[in-house]
């Protein structure tokens, strides 16, 4: 049971968001007393973030449902020197143009779990490219510099590891960055709470400390913990690569699934952090056994999938599923790849199609899969690693469908 009074704090301790806080009791009661200003930064390394980051969006979202203020920090400024947390080599150095490119499909992502509508919740996106960009080094070193230990940083394990191989002076700099970038919040817009993943403790208390030698009132700390399934597997990774929250490269349909397949075992820890289901319901859910976890799964899967894409959406991937699984049927939300008509007309190798479609990485995983009896056609068993896919091939649909396993499929539709 939560011992805490503020809503934030109980919704976030009860939901297992909480790993550790610099001062969980003076932070209840600082959001207890008024609303409070709290950031999560964001560097800008793809034109997505994934399903790693939903926790702290998942944070951010709870702080403002809770009557607090969120603020979405873009790294639009310390993408170009590359965080070097949990990372046994550089980052690749990116140019100003790829940075803004990805800071837009982040942008887009962002805006189906929190309202920037600043008339009514005062959300706001900001860039530290505002700040950092125009910085003169010499008195950036003589005003803040100089309140940093080398002897304190080199204790972070952050650093640590990268020591073990190299680390750029460009890298280094970067925690006396994300430490500024508290100050600047602090500064500009109130800001005196700093969240993040479990692994950006180190640095976020670098920032509280910054805040109080240049004499800021002050500021708090708050983690959530780095989330693997019980397998062990990094949260958001899979077989076929990082699962994204951009609907153009990760579909409705395969966003479902996603969730669809979570471990019995994550299933309670996963609807308390990924969906807003009453808590009561989510022990209801959890509670099932045997072959009902099914139905709890699945209920996860269109709830997480409505939070980011709609209801409407949620809805359609979770019916495409039942056709396809259940009746073998063919459902228009499944991925669908378009492929030249006269292409098709000539015949395209098996191999070739499969992996054009995302199925498998290479001819030879699909002469694998094949022998392992893994691989459909329209749901017929593929025998025949040299076959050809042409016209006869289409259903009365149109499409022509192709799978890998009972859960992997993709529509292929000539244009």
């Amino acid at each position: 049971m939560s011992v805490y009074k503020s809503d934030l704090m109980q919704v976030l301790s009860e939901r297992g968001f909480i790993h550790q806080c610099s001062d969980p009791e003076a932070l209840d009661q600082a959001a207890l007393t008024a609303p409070i200003t709290s950031y999560v930064g964001y560097d800008c390394t793809a034109p997505s973030l994934h399903v790693g980051s939903l926790v702290s969006i998942m944070m951010l979202r709870w702080l403002q449902k809770s009557g607090h203020r969120p603020i979405v920090l873009m790294g639009g400024g310390t993408t170009r020197v590359g965080d070097p947390t949990g990372k046994d080599e550089s980052r690749k150095l990116l140019t100003n143009d790829e940075i803004e490119s990805n800071k837009s499909g982040i942008r887009e992502v962002f805006s189906q779990f929190i309202n920037f509508d600043e008339a009514t919740s005062g959300a706001i996106m900001v860039d530290n490219a505002d700040w950092l960009t125009p910085l003169n080094y010499i008195d950036f070193l003589r005003d803040v510099g100089r309140h940093f230990s080398i002897n304190r940083m080199l204790s972070f394990d952050s650093v640590k590891i990268r020591l073990e191989h190299e680390l750029s002076f460009l890298e280094f700099n970067y925690m006396i960055l994300q430490a500024y970038d508290y100050v600047e919040l602090a500064r500009r817009y109130g800001c005196t709470l700093q969240m993040g993943g479990s692994d950006q403790w180190g640095n976020i208390i670098n920032g509280i400390d910054l805040g109080r030698r240049m004499g800021l009132p002050q500021l708090y700390a708050l983690t959530c913990p780095l989330i693997t399934t019980s397998s062990g597997a990094k949260m958001g990774k899979t077989a076929q690569g990082a699962v994204w929250l951009k609907a153009d490269m990760k579909s409705p349909y395969e966003y479902w699934q996603f969730w669809r397949n979570t471990e019995d075992a994550d299933v309670a820890r996963f609807l308390k952090l990924f969906t807003e289901l009453p808590l009561d319901e989510v022990a209801r859910l959890a509670a099932l056994g045997g072959s009902e976890i099914n139905e709890a799964k699945k209920i996860l899967a269109t709830e997480a999938t409505t939070l980011l894409h709609g209801r409407a959406a949620a809805d359609e991937a979770a019916e495409a599923s039942r056709r396809t699984f259940e009746e073998g049927g063919l459902a228009d939300a499944l991925p669908t790849i378009e492929v030249p008509a006269a292409e098709l007309a000539a015949g395209i190798a098996l191999t070739a199609l499969f992996v054009r479609a995302g199925l498998a990485s290479s001819n030879g995983e699909v002469r694998r899969a094949i022998g392992n009896q893994a691989l459909s056609v329209n749901d017929r068993r593929v025998k025949d690693p040299a076959a050809t896919i042409g016209p006869a091939d289409l259903t009365a649909s149109g499409v022509i469908k192709l799978s890998h396993g009972r859960k992997k499929h993709v529509l292929i539709k000539p244009v």
